[in-house]
């Protein structure tokens, strides 16, 4: 027969055991909550930038699901890029994959990438890729030392938008709830991806519109006046475009002529001032505008045979193609 006193303690112990469980359930659930008000706040604290939010949100997955670092990786097309890191990463496997790369089928990245679904590794020793020699698998595991590590697709209306990968040094598999707290901070992600591209958008709209009343504005008062309405559109159009220089001619059914100017460099107004109106070069941008007439967009003209190319230092504009021969 039990006695008392024995029965007592069991109860006790059970007492002890549910309250430190219930604990670790608030000490969890209040890390979570912490977390997702930093997001926040960084998010509100910073419209319209990602890269603050990207790496709040690396640094607190990373704290919370106990993992030695932290990706955010971004779809281009069919290809990634790493868009923030957190962590000690070798700078090596930072500069290799910050720029856009095709993961192969066998990789964690392009598993994601074909079934939208997350993937974990716990031995990355093992890991296919790795045996195999694939170079992003090796770098993984070689250089940057990763030997356990968990992806989740970043999914927007089953669009995939990205991935948030979380990584250790040693091999001790990810738990359900960590998998579950990773999950909700790529959902995070991809909010704050929406808002910022919504946010954009309206701040492209309010500028055309800006733009569009500075010209009916100088319209209105230069009734019979060209160049006024002329130096206003191009002045509007190279601020939206975010372009050093810009030039605005008037067709006259046989020859250009240059009505306006804003940012040019002085070697070219001065060949402008000197040539007055002409025919378009065959191979020049504006000539492939008049055959088409349709917009031209080239994102390299360095070296080309355009007077812009030669003489207004523009070069390559790859960075920022939004440079542009308008009729």
């Amino acid at each position: 027969m039990r006695k008392p006193h024995a029965d007592l303690e069991q109860q006790l112990e059970n007492c002890r055991r549910d309250l430190a469980e219930a604990r670790e359930h608030l000490s969890d659930a209040l890390e979570q909550q912490t977390a997702t008000s930093e997001v926040l706040q960084v998010i509100s604290s910073s419209p319209g930038e990602l890269e603050p939010v990207f790496q709040a949100l690396l640094e607190n997955a990373t704290k919370l699901c106990e993992a030695s670092y932290g990706v955010m990786w971004l779809c281009e097309g069919d290809a990634f890029r790493g868009a923030a890191f957190h962590g000690d990463l070798p700078a090596a496997f930072i500069e290799q994959y910050g720029t856009p790369f095709r993961p192969s089928p066998e990789t964690a990245l392009a598993r994601v990438a074909s079934t939208h679904m997350p993937v974990n590794i716990a031995d990355t020793h093992e890991y296919r890729a790795y045996v195999d020699g694939n170079p992003f698998a090796v770098a993984a595991v070689e250089i940057a030392g990763i030997r356990t590590f968990f992806a989740v697709p970043m999914l927007k209306e089953n669009e995939l938008v990205g991935a948030i990968a979380i990584y250790r040094r040693e091999m001790r598999p990810f738990t359900d709830k960590q998998v579950d707290l990773l999950q909700n901070f790529a959902a995070q992600a991809v909010i704050a991806i929406e808002n910022t591209r919504l946010l954009n958008e309206l701040r492209e709209s309010l500028q055309q519109q800006t733009a569009t009343s500075e010209v009916l504005g100088v319209i209105s008062r230069s009734p019979g006046e060209l160049e006024p309405v002329f130096q206003a559109m191009l002045e509007n159009a190279v601020r939206i475009c975010e372009a050093k220089f810009g030039v605005l001619y008037r067709y006259d059914g046989k020859l250009f002529h240059p009505e306006a100017l804003v940012g040019v460099p002085q070697a070219l107004v001065e060949f402008h001032q000197k040539r007055g109106a002409f025919q378009a070069v065959p191979g020049t941008p504006l000539h492939q505008l008049w055959q088409m007439r349709n917009v031209v967009h080239t994102a390299d003209d360095a070296g080309g045979p355009s007077a812009s190319a030669r003489l207004g230092g523009r070069g390559r504009t790859s960075q920022y193609p939004c440079s542009r021969t308008m009729r």
